[in-house]
């Protein structure tokens, strides 16, 4: 058995972290009765508007957290985020305080260095060739010994901050300053990887819940700078490569332990499969779930850890998301043309509700269901087109 059966008596969730997969997560929770209490770095983050209660705290820092958590005294602590004292979270495990999924997946995890460890070298999976470095001659060294074009990332950072592809030498040093500006918590160190050359990118959503293992319909997704601008579900691949990504992804959640959902990221190439990184929680190329399934990542993961029962997983129909991104750096915002993004057949809207802007920051999504792939992302793409990010009057 993976999942605890749901208390009797009611359940209190802490968020540590509340953007907008933070936020979706506190909505379900609260659909089945659940006492929710939000955390983050700053006020009105996106799920605080949406939790019974929030609080703000740097959760790096653990006396804050610790004043948090003893006030609060939470049935289950569930990490969204990187910049997370996960040392912490240990510690509180320990105490009997249950971690989702786990302290040691979160740890594991949050730290690019930890997770590639566990996959490459104990579970044997197959990744790119990689190095790490804490120093600039280090990382002059790694570049030497994998080669270009290779990508740079820091091993700890949120939303492609740091990630860089290193073409040629004159790329180098400004691989190295970007990785550490894009750094998050603690993780100085970079990770210098070979370049694949895939031929897509999947996230395989894996679910451990109270029934075994489920998997969602592998997910498509396109990236810039490392982060996501759009996704599409299903995304179609041989039967050879899905089942192999599949038996990837219970080895390493397996390994991870817990119960909730893992966004299991792969590089396809042909039919060969390579593991490149695994999320302990939902993941932001699975919120097209949110329209293209019988039950959304954020219900899943919410019924895992609840452990409640979770039938098969459906794909109703084909559908993508497409992010809708700030271009200024705004305090006080508002948006225009959703009504024209509604016109869009299919179309959905989701506006995260984050209090300001700044260029690149991911705002909303457009979400869009139609008869192919092909035709719900280009009208994804029109319909995130028409809205704009603008400063309030």
């Amino acid at each position: 058995m993976i999942g605890t059966p749901l208390k009797k008596s009611a359940t209190r969730l802490l968020m540590l972290g509340c953007g907008e997969l933070g936020k979706e997560v506190v909505i379900e929770a609260q659909r089945f009765g659940i006492e929710t209490i939000a955390v983050d770095r700053y006020a009105d983050a996106p799920a605080m508007q949406v939790a019974h209660r929030s609080h703000v705290a740097n959760m790096l820092d653990r006396e804050a957290l610790e004043r948090i958590i003893k006030q609060e005294a939470p049935d289950l602590i569930v990490p969204e985020i990187e910049a997370i004292d996960t040392a912490f979270l240990l510690e509180l495990e320990q105490q009997g305080y249950r971690i989702i999924p786990t302290a040691r997946a979160t740890n594991l995890t949050m730290n690019r260095e930890g997770i590639r460890r566990l996959a490459a070298e104990e579970l044997e999976l197959p990744t790119a060739c990689y190095r790490f470095a804490s120093s600039y001659e280090e990382f002059r060294q790694g570049i030497e010994d994998i080669g270009l074009p290779c990508v740079v990332k820091p091993i700890m950072s949120s939303s492609g901050k740091g990630q860089s592809t290193v073409k040629s030498a004159d790329d180098i040093d400004k691989a190295w300053d970007y990785a550490r500006q894009g750094a998050r918590g603690a993780g100085e160190r970079v990770i210098i990887e070979a370049f694949i050359a895939f031929d897509y990118e999947i996230t395989l959503l894996t679910v451990r819940h109270i029934d075994g293992t489920s998997y969602c319909p592998p997910i498509g997704h396109r990236q810039e700078g490392g982060d996501y601008q759009e996704s599409w579900q299903p995304m179609p691949m041989t039967d050879k490569a899905l089942a192999e990504a599949q038996r990837q992804a219970r080895v390493i959640t397996e390994a991870l332990g817990g119960a909730g959902i893992f966004g299991v990221e792969f590089f396809i190439q042909g039919d060969r499969v390579f593991f490149s990184e695994v999320s302990p929680r939902p993941h932001d190329t699975g919120m097209v779930t949110m329209v293209t399934q019988n039950m959304s990542e954020f219900e899943l993961h919410v019924r895992a850890i609840l452990g409640l029962p979770i039938p098969a997983i459906e794909l109703l129909s084909p559908g993508a998301s497409h992010v809708v991104l700030a271009s200024d750096r705004q305090n006080d915002i508002r948006f225009s043309g959703v009504e024209d993004a509604l016109r869009v057949p299919g179309s959905k809207v989701r506006l995260f509700g984050k209090p300001d802007s700044r260029p690149g920051r991911r705002m909303g999504v457009a979400l869009v269901v139609a008869d192919s792939v092909d035709s719900a992302r280009q009208l994804a793409k029109e319909a995130a087109a028409r809205i704009k990010v603008e400063p309030a009057e």
